[in-house]
Parts: structure tokens; sequence; C-alpha cells
């Protein structure tokens, strides 16, 4: 019923670490719209949507959605807004979970001073609900990263408050001072304000002589021991958030190292389709089977996957030339990016309308060009004037070397 239980977890350095990692890896691809069906009004519905997302700053809105992942659940709600004949979104706002419930029927309620037990109910169609982490569909609550990260954090940071009391223990020695069994207590007195005149913190007096010594850790396995406290909850924190813990501590291998870089990719791609899944099927849905009777609603998606090693895409392509074939422009534009135009063939005319340019070897990619030696004969023999006969006896010489 009350999220303040798991707010103080966020304090922790590694989760903070950890759970940027996790929401920036899906808010930091770029997304894009698909049209749910190849027709003037499906590809009209998904340049509303995609003006309407450019317009409300979606990749804020996807990264409050995310914490989601954290607690459970998250809670937005719509402002909708008129456009001439089309409705959008003028924003769309995440509110706090803590003011909601939800009833039997998973329905959504508010909780408001007059109703702070169950609530009042929301209408469905103004409010987008993100769950996450249950095992099955009757928990709307979800199950957060959170109910995960509870105990190793508790386990830090206690561990953290014995290492500093081991720190200011064993940091500086600890002064000891021994009086004799028959000591009176003036004597006493005055051994305990020489101790504490060594070190303005606690010092301790027992009935054996009267001196003083200095106490300090022997091998120095109390601060081992909470450093591996420590650093193993870390381990544990990075597994929960991140299912792997090579991204953010050191790893053993490069094997191993790829492995957990498989993981992460899998992670990230897992909660940039459920959140994009949830947004789809309800805001989106919704709003666009209201603007678009009958035509299938478009959908947004993150893109992913990684983007090309352009000297890979190089060699690839320049081998497919060398085999013959020829890469189109809008295959060129999505390989390598705008800023590209194709070169002038060698031997025709340049930029300036100039013949051939600097001389230079054609780029991998320019159009390819099929002049040579015998070209430029055919063309002498046809300039003579009398192309048939001049050619006569050349070909028969050609014929009768063949025969």
């Amino acid at each position: 019923g009350s999220f303040d239980i798991y707010k103080p977890i966020l304090t922790d350095p590694q989760v903070k670490s950890v759970m940027t990692q996790r929401l920036s890896a899906v808010t930091s691809r770029e997304w894009e719209v698909i049209p749910g069906e190849d027709t003037a009004q499906g590809r009209r519905a998904a340049d509303w949507l995609r003006d309407e997302l450019s317009s409300m700053k979606f990749d804020r809105l996807t990264e409050k959605m995310l914490w989601g992942l954290f607690y459970g659940y998250s809670v937005a709600e719509q402002m909708f807004r008129r456009d001439g004949q089309l409705w959008g979104w003028d924003e769309i706002r995440v509110r706090d979970r803590v003011r909601f419930r939800f009833d039997e029927d998973c329905g959504l309620r508010l909780l408001t001073m007059s109703n702070m037990l169950v609530g009042e109910e929301m209408p469905g169609e103004k409010f987008w609900v993100f769950s996450t982490g249950a095992d099955h569909d009757d928990e709307p609550y979800g199950l957060g990263l959170a109910h995960w990260l509870y105990w190793p954090v508790w386990f830090k940071r206690n561990g953290l408050k014995l290492w500093l009391i081991a720190l200011d223990k064993f940091g500086m020695p600890t002064a000891r001072g021994k009086y004799h069994p028959k000591a009176t207590e003036e004597d006493q007195k005055k051994l305990l304000e020489a101790v504490m005149a060594i070190r303005s913190e606690a010092g301790i007096i027992i009935p054996e002589g009267m001196d003083i010594e200095l106490l300090t850790a022997q091998g120095g396995s109390s601060r081992l021991d909470y450093r591996a406290l420590h650093d193993t909850m870390d381990a544990a924190i990075s597994k929960i958030v991140l299912s792997q813990t090579m991204i953010t501590d050191d790893g053993s291998s490069r094997s191993q190292a790829e492995v957990h870089a498989d993981v992460a990719d899998a992670v990230k791609k897992s909660d940039a389709d459920l959140v994009c899944q949830s947004f789809n099927e309800g805001p989106v849905a919704r709003l666009s089977a209201f603007n678009f009777p009958g035509v299938e609603p478009p959908r947004v998606w993150r893109k992913m996957e990684d983007p090309e090693d352009t000297s890979a895409a190089v060699e690839r392509d320049s081998k497919m030339h060398q085999m013959g074939w020829r890469m189109t422009e809008d295959r060129v534009k999505e390989t390598y990016g705008d800023g590209y135009e194709r070169a002038a063939p060698p031997g025709g005319e340049g930029e300036d309308g100039g013949e051939g340019g600097d001389g230079a070897p054609p780029p991998e990619f320019a159009e390819h060009t099929h002049d040579s030696a015998l070209d430029d004969l055919a063309e002498q023999i046809i300039a003579q004037g009398h192309a048939e006969d001049a050619a006569t006896p050349l070909f028969a010489d050609i014929a009768a070397f063949l025969e």
C-alpha cells in the first residue's frame, strides 16, 4: 500500500548507476513510427502519430514510465486537444503511483480526500497504465525490481555502518589504560583522563597495573570482510537490475564480457518492446481508432539494433561491386547516411562541365564504365565513311585466323 519502503533504495549509488543505465539504454535510441497498413489512410495515421510524439517529448515520457520497472507499475494521464478534425495529446503526464489503487476487476481508481480507502473509478480511455514484473495477469500492481533490491541494499547499508565503525576504531589505535587492582577511584579517574588526552574518543581501563598501550587491528581482516560484503552486494544489485555484472564491474575475459554484453542488449530490447507495446495497445490504439475509424492503428518502436560498422560495410560493398553488383541510391543513404552523391565516370564530364576532371580513379561505388580500345577502333572505322567496305577485309582476316 505504500512505496515509502522502496524510495530509500534509490539513495544507494550502485542502484542509481544501474537504473540510469537501464533507462537510458532505451531512451537513447531513436524511435520510428510504422503504419498499421499500407494505404493512404494508414500512412496518414502514421504521420499524425509521428507529429504528436515529436511535439510531446516522447523520450522524457518513456523515461518516467519506465520507472514502472523499479516500482512495478506506472500511471500516466492523457491531456487531449483537438487540432482541426483530429484529436491529439496536449500532454501526457506521469502521475504519482501512490495516488492510485486497483479494484477486483483491475480497474484504476484514484484516491481522493472523500474516498481514501478504495478511491474513485477512473475512465480507462484517459489513463495509460504500464505494469511489469508480475507472473500472472491478476496482479495489476506488477512486481518491481525494488522487491529484489531491498535486502541487498539493506545488508550493504548496515555493512557500511559497521565498516565505518571499524575504520573509526582501527584507523587510529585505541588507547587502553591499565590500573592496579588496589588503585583508588581517584587513580582510575586520572588514568582515564590520560587515556582521553591521547584521543578524544572512547577509551577503556582495566584493573591490571597503571600503564597505557595502543590497540590495533591484527592483520586488517575486519576491513577485508566489510569490503567483501560491500562488493558482493554491489554485484547482487547489478545482477538484479542489469542481469549481468561486467557492464559496471571488471570482467575476467573478453569472451565473458561479450556474453554479458549480449545479455544487456536483450534486457534493453525487452524494456523497449514492453513500454512501446503498452503504449501502442493503449493510448495509440484508442485515439487512432477515434481519428481514423476502420484503419489499422500505427505503431511506434525503438530502433534497438546498433548501427553497422562503416569499415565493415565498405569492405562488404566493395566486394559486391567487384562481383558486378551496384548499390542503389536508397541503399547508400540507408547504409552511409545523407551527404553523398554519385561521382562522374572517368573520361566523362566533370562537375564543372569539363572533360574527365583530374584523372583520379573512380570511387568504389561510382557507376561502372565499359569504354575500351575496341570501342575507339570501332568509332574510327565508322568515321571513315565507307565503314562496310573498310571493315570487310579486317573481319575476313579475323575469321581466317579463328579458323
